[in-house]
């Protein structure tokens, strides 16, 4: 018989199904961190993909080598995370997908698809010129995985893509600019996507200023996090008339039934799905066998990004 050499707990049947059969002396049990550990000790803990920061505090007493988040983002976590755990994210599951519905909320936003399906909707043929993308500058704030996704989609799309992270740089398409110069930035761009992890430098970076910033009939795309944004600020300028929005994150989120920003015919809202779409177990699938594979040869685990 076998002896086990790893444990692994998987929120649900999902996953457990797309992980298959594990290798040889892995030993994989259920938990959705919603009670008590089934072990005091289990090597690889996967949490649930939405709402696990809430859940992390079920790790204390229980000994991990790693937690190995479903998501990119882990704002929270650091305060969440009992001491003694190593925590890795979900670099490189969600970056193409995240990168495709930007893409598509940003072309459905440009060419008007929003009205043209209300106009399906009652009947009504109702031609009418819009924005291109092609010709426009896209201003892109945040430059890691998702980011320089999002790039290599809107390149083919002829358009003129300026870049900021949180210093400047540059790289072998040229300038990356620093986050200190959106002032200066915000004014040029037709298209303005956040993509910025978030923190205490982040939290209401799109607020008034921010907004007043970009150009009259400017669009705002948000595939960040909800808190990015002043969620007020957003409504002022949005109800004016004067920017239009396409948000994949609210704050708070979900939004209310019946929140104003739900009736603006410029504001085009999908409910935090950047993420979820068939690329994701698979790509998951890797990344957890190739964790899985790594500690087995005694390898450290990849995409660490805390050790609390």
């Amino acid at each position: 018989m076998t002896s086990t050499r790893l444990t692994v707990s998987l929120p649900g049947t999902a996953l457990r199904d797309a992980l298959g059969a594990p290798p040889t002396g892995v030993e994989l049990l259920s938990w959705d961190l919603a009670g008590p550990a089934p072990r005091s000790s289990i090597d690889i803990v996967v949490p649930p993909y939405m709402g696990a920061t809430k859940t992390l505090g079920q790790l204390a007493g229980v000994t991990t080598r790693l937690v190995q988040s479903q998501s990119i983002g882990f704002d929270g976590v650091e305060n969440s995370l009992p001491p003694g755990h190593v925590f890795a994210n979900a670099a490189g599951v969600h970056e193409t997908s995240t990168a495709e519905l930007t893409l598509a909320l940003i072309l459905a936003s440009q060419r008007g698809l929003p009205d043209f399906i209300r106009a399906a909707g009652e009947g009504r043929w109702a031609p009418a010129r819009h924005e291109s993308l092609a010709d426009r500058t896209v201003l892109l704030i945040g430059y890691g995985g998702v980011g320089q996704a999002i790039e290599a989609r809107l390149l083919p799309f002829e358009t003129e893509v300026v870049r900021v992270a949180r210093s400047a740089r540059t790289d072998e398409r040229g300038q990356i600019h620093g986050i200190d110069e959106l002032p200066d930035l915000l004014p040029q761009a037709d298209v303005v996507v956040v993509g910025v992890p978030l923190g205490p430098e982040t939290t209401r970076l799109v607020d008034d200023t921010f907004l007043s910033r970009m150009r009259d009939g400017a669009l705002l795309v948000n595939i960040a996090r909800g808190k990015v944004a002043d969620t007020d600020a957003l409504l002022r300028h949005a109800a004016s008339g004067r920017l239009r929005l396409a948000l994949d994150v609210t704050d708070p989120e979900p939004l209310p039934t019946s929140h104003p920003l739900f009736a603006l015919p410029n504001v085009l809202i999908s409910p935090h799905v950047g993420g979820a779409s068939t690329a994701m177990m698979p790509r998951l699938r890797r990344l957890l066998r190739s964790q899985i594979e790594r500690m087995l040869r005694g390898e450290e685990p990849l995409n660490v990004v805390l050790r609390s």
